[in-house]
């Protein structure tokens, strides 16, 4: 705009020198192109900065109030010129100042304020002008100009509308685009981040650590007794709690912390740059200590804890996929050594995962049937000091790895979802020989969640029961107390379906989880195994004492056998049997022995009948 003002303005002066005085075709013309070249030269150094709103509006009213002394001087210079020449000089004036009008309006249309003072002071000083002077000629171009300024302002007003209009349009799209990515990123019921946005978060994160030269630690989250409250009180008091936590968590959160659900009861931090090792694991356990609170619904007043696992970045992980996977990890061990902590991946849990994949990687490509072997080990009776049943143990010697612990491969198998297989051979197995044994001798097996958790599944277990020759009810199948978070409702109709058939159903590790009365009284049992953590040095241990002697009252009262597990010393057995316990379990009766060992024992000794 300011370069054709400027052209316009020259060549109104060259047709005037000689006509007019020097400061008019001259000095004026100079003065008049120092502020276009000014102008043009604040836009050029301009033109690649976004501005923000604050600079963008006030650009915008200094435009508004430039408008005025520019489009006077460009006006009135004009005018002054019009004395000057003969009947073309003016009519080249004329000329020029509408046409100037004219192409500053159409580059001034989204700017308002300035188009209209643009209107008012060149095109109404023209129009009052030029009909001033009597000249038809004269009073006909300012009658022309009137029209077309008419003509123009409310077509450009009505562009303008539909400018605004557009940027209207596309703002509210573009906050409709952030609201529904702010919901796509945040959870429903929390009000937390979701699993889409804690990993965006993660991302940044490790990008800012890097670029700082900082340290950042990733935490996974889980609620430990959480499905108890699920299964015992609904899914409306469980939404309930995790909001609850939910709203302990924001407390928590920071410019250094972020917090994220994941789902279910799976929450996520991301702590950066607190200092040392102690600091991130001081800042968790100030978070499953916030989480350890009673929480209040309605008239419940509700307990959970919650584990969490935490890897440190970039000590042992080198981007976000792995810190997610080995704060997993850490969880994982942290549930299974000791809830409602802190559990901190180590050079030990690296060192670990490479075993375990070493032994996924052999499972998947492992025979089976000619690694995996079955040991036994004797439930023994107080009573008559006979073996009532013998429980199975899995035993894995792989060419390469040599034996390995059941410890390791059994749940590298259910992580890998690959225990089903290694159940269909050992059942198999173990089967194979309790169909030797003399009839009152019972076969005890361990069934994982995975053997259970599908109608395929379980009928796989069925079949080989009704194809094995053994007499259902001499079979006890074993399922873990943890087990029961999984799926209370398919654990009940698969229970269902092994007592229907006449087996015997034992809940194994009992007391070491959190199930609940009402849980056990769910599912139809037959015996309950108390875990042997309760049972190691329990003749110095009053707590313990305590604890097996309510279990034994409970078993008794619940009309449940009860195998008291790991019994190692001639101690604690004295201990064990002055509270009531019949049915035991441990070293100190007999190691796991293979079959041939059993048929040796079995034939030393009568078989009875013995109750728990």
């Amino acid at each position: 705009m300011y370069l054709v003002v400027a052209a316009n303005t020259w060549l109104l002066a060259w047709t005037h020198f000689g006509h007019a005085p020097a400061w008019l075709t001259l000095g004026v013309p100079a003065l008049l192109t120092g502020v276009c070249l000014a102008r043009c030269v604040q836009w050029w150094r301009g033109r690649r900065e976004e501005p923000d709103a604050t600079a963008a509006h006030r650009a915008l009213v200094r435009a508004g109030r430039m408008a005025w002394p520019v489009a006077l001087a460009f006006s009135l210079w004009p005018l002054l010129l019009f004395p000057y020449g003969d009947a073309f000089l003016r009519s080249h004036v004329a000329f020029c100042m509408a046409t100037t009008a004219a192409v500053s309006q159409l580059y001034l249309m989204h700017v308002r304020p300035a188009m209209l003072t643009i209107a008012l002071v060149f095109n109404g000083g023209f129009i009052l002008f030029f009909a001033a002077t009597g000249e038809p000629t004269f009073v006909a171009m300012a009658v022309s100009v009137a029209l077309m300024t008419f003509v123009l302002v409310t077509t450009l007003l009505r562009q303008y509308r539909r400018f605004t209009d557009l940027v209207g349009s596309r703002l509210r799209a573009e906050r409709l685009g952030a609201e529904n990515l702010r919901l796509a990123n945040l959870d429903s019921l929390t009000r937390l981040p979701n699993r889409r946005a804690f990993f965006g978060a993660l991302v940044q994160a490790c990008e800012r650590a890097d670029a700082r030269g900082t340290r950042l630690a990733v935490g996974i989250i889980d609620l430990d007794g959480f499905k108890p409250i699920n299964d015992l009180y609904g899914h409306a008091a469980g939404d309930r709690l995790l909001k609850q936590v939910g709203q302990r968590l924001s407390l928590m959160a920071s410019g250094r912390i972020h917090l994220a659900r994941l789902g279910g009861d799976e929450f996520a931090m991301i702590a950066e740059d607190l200092g040392g090792d102690e600091a991130y694991v001081a800042f968790a356990r100030s978070l499953c200590e916030q989480l350890r609170a009673p929480f209040q619904l309605e008239d419940l007043s509700l307990q959970v804890t919650a584990t969490i696992g935490l890897v440190l970045y970039p000590d042992l992980a080198c981007h976000a996929e792995d810190l997610y996977e080995r704060a997993d990890y850490a969880l994982y061990h942290g549930k299974r050594l000791r809830r409602g902590g802190v559990s901190l991946f180590s050079a030990d849990h690296q060192r670990r995962i490479q075993h375990e994949a070493a032994i996924e990687q052999a499972l998947r490509s492992a025979d089976l049937e000619a690694q995996l072997s079955v040991v036994f080990q004797p439930i023994m009776c107080m009573a008559s000091g006979q073996a009532l049943a013998f429980e199975a143990l899995a035993r894995w010697h792989h060419p390469q790895l040599g034996q390995v612990s059941p410890a390791d491969f059994i749940p590298v198998a259910e992580r890998a979802g690959l225990v089903h297989r290694l159940t269909r051979v050992l059942l198999r197995k173990a089967l194979a020989e309790a169909a030797r044994w003399p009839e009152p001798v019972g076969l005890s097996f361990n069934l994982s969640i995975h053997d259970l958790g599908s109608s395929e599944e379980l009928e796989r277990v069925l079949e080989t029961i009704r194809h094995s020759g053994v007499h259902p009810a001499r079979i006890d199948l074993e399922i873990t107390e943890t087990a029961v978070f999984s799926d209370m409702v398919q654990l009940q109709r698969a229970a269902g379906q092994l007592r229907g058939l006449g087996c015997g159903v034992s809940l194994d590790d009992f007391g070491t989880g959190f199930s609940s009365l009402s849980q056990l009284l769910a599912l139809p049992l037959t015996k309950i195994k108390i875990d042997r953590r309760f049972v190691a040095g329990i003749q110095d241990k009053p707590t313990s004492i305590k604890i097996v002697r309510s279990l034994l009252a409970l078993s008794r009262d619940m009309e449940l056998g009860c195998v008291i597990e790991g019994v190692e010393a001639h101690e604690e057995l004295a201990v064990l049997r002055e509270l009531g316990g019949n049915l035991m379990q441990g070293y100190l009766f007999a190691r796991p022995m293979s079959a041939e060992a059993v048929a040796r024992w079995l034939a030393r000794s009568v078989p009875e009948t013995c109750q728990g």
